[in-house]
Order: structure tokens, then sequence, then C-alpha cells
């Protein structure tokens, strides 16, 4: 049994009152939306679900330390941090498309221990503990999930999220090598690419750009899955602006090709 059990039945818990707010919310004529500095869209669903979270971990976790996108906190403490995005995927949610999810994640001294990834309008909800193996729950019930066995780039499954990020923050040139270099790529994007790199239905989910409430609970949930998380220099952190998910095989390949 995993050491972390009871943080994982927490957030189970967490997710069950973010998936009550947003599903509400989803589609609401009267749903309100603003524009953050850095021009992203922020909905009312966003701040609902975040204050709700804290107030919760405020009662069962008073010691924890809590980040989270909308009200902020710091990712990098040391001890136990919660790190919380309300809605990954809020522009999604905004225009209707029902690809979108919180995600809960524990870090515990800079290293992400337990993560969960809820997409109530998918029907799937991902979770994750170290030393518990990751699992995912839908319609046909609850059962663990591992990365693929795919060896060779040519018979890659690739995604991202936005090609534009890669011309702002990396090298378009280096990721179009790479989707040259693989099978097939796609733009299933944010939360859902590492998920199904998780599930052994992608191979490799690359991101030039991603905040830390964005990927934390994706990395404890590929590595708990078999496969490799990493920023785009090979660094093993999910707080240092871009990411890489794999099934293991495939990542020094790909790391080698992004890197040129």
């Amino acid at each position: 049994m995993s050491r972390y059990t009871e943080d994982l039945a927490l957030a189970t818990r967490l997710a069950e009152a973010a998936d009550a707010i947003t599903t509400a919310r989803f589609g609401a004529l009267d749903l309100r939306v603003d524009r953050k500095p850095d021009r992203t869209p922020v909905t009312d669903a966003d701040t609902a679900v975040e204050d709700a979270i804290r107030e919760l971990l405020a009662t069962e976790r008073p010691d924890d330390a809590v980040a989270g996108e909308e009200r902020g906190g710091d990712t990098r403490a040391t001890g136990r941090t919660w790190v919380l995005d309300p809605i990954d995927g809020t522009k999604n949610f905004l225009r209707g498309v029902p690809v979108w999810a919180t995600l809960i994640a524990l870090v515990e001294d800079g290293e992400p221990v337990v993560g969960l990834v809820s997409a109530p309008l998918l029907r799937r909800r991902w979770q994750a503990a170290t030393g518990a193996g990751a699992w995912v729950r839908d319609e046909r019930g609850e059962r663990r999930i591992t990365v693929s066995s795919v060896s060779a780039l040519e018979d890659a499954y690739l995604s991202t999220t936005h090609l534009g990020s890669w011309s702002e923050h990396h090298s378009r040139e280096a990721y179009l090598a790479l989707t040259d270099a693989c099978w097939e790529s796609r733009a299933f994007g944010d939360f859902w690419q590492h998920c199904l790199v998780a599930e052994g239905a992608l191979d490799i989910a690359a991101e030039a750009i991603v905040n830390p409430w964005d990927v934390a609970a994706a990395q404890v949930l590929v590595t708990e899955a078999g496969g490799r998380f990493s920023d785009l220099s090979g660094a093993t952190r999910y707080d240092n602006g871009s990411a890489l998910s794999t099934n293991g095989l495939l990542h020094d390949a790909a790391l080698t090709i992004l890197q040129r």
C-alpha cells in the first residue's frame, strides 16, 4: 500500500466537489469570462472550483501549503504542497468543447507524489500515487493503466497542444522534425495527451510551454504508468516551463530531435 493512499482518497473527494461545480457551469448562459494579464481566459467556474478545493484542504490538511492557477501560491515550497488547476482547458470549457479537466497534485519537497485528473464530460478520471501505480476510472469501471511498448519513432503516435507555442518558446522546426520522424501526429492538447500516454494510446506528448499546475499531476501519472516525464532539457521537473511525456522507450530519441 502506498503511503499516500489517504491523500489520494482526499484528492478524489476534492475532484468530486470540483466536478459538481464545473458540470453545473458548463454551457451556462451567464458564465462570466475575464482575461488575465497573460491574455488567457478565466471563468467564474475556475475561481469557484479553486476556492472550494482550498476550503476543503484548509479543513482536511491545514498544515499543507496550496498553490493554484487562480489564487497563487509557491509551487516550489518545501514540505507538502497541493498544486491545483481548477479547469485545465478553459478555452474548451468556455467554447462548449467537452475536453477539460480539474487537475490535482500533491507535491512533497519538489516531487509530485499524488496526481488526479478528473474530466467529467469525458466520463474519465485518472489517478496515481507514488508506489500505487496509475489507474483510470470510466464507464467500464476502474483499471490499471500502462504505457505502450512502441520502441521506434517511425511507429510512434505524437501529440502537442498548440503549434504556435513552439515558435514563441522553443523551435517550431524542431517540433516539425519530430512529427516527420513519427508515424502520426495530433493535437489532443493539455491534460488529455499526457493521460493518453499513460494509457498507452499515445507514445509521446510534448509541450513547449506549461505552468507547474498544468503537468504536476501528469508527471506522477505517467511515471507510475511506467513512462518517463521531463522538461525539454531532459530534467525530471514539472516546473521548468516545458514538458515531455513518453512511454520511456522513445524519450531520449524525442529529446535528441527537440534539442536540435
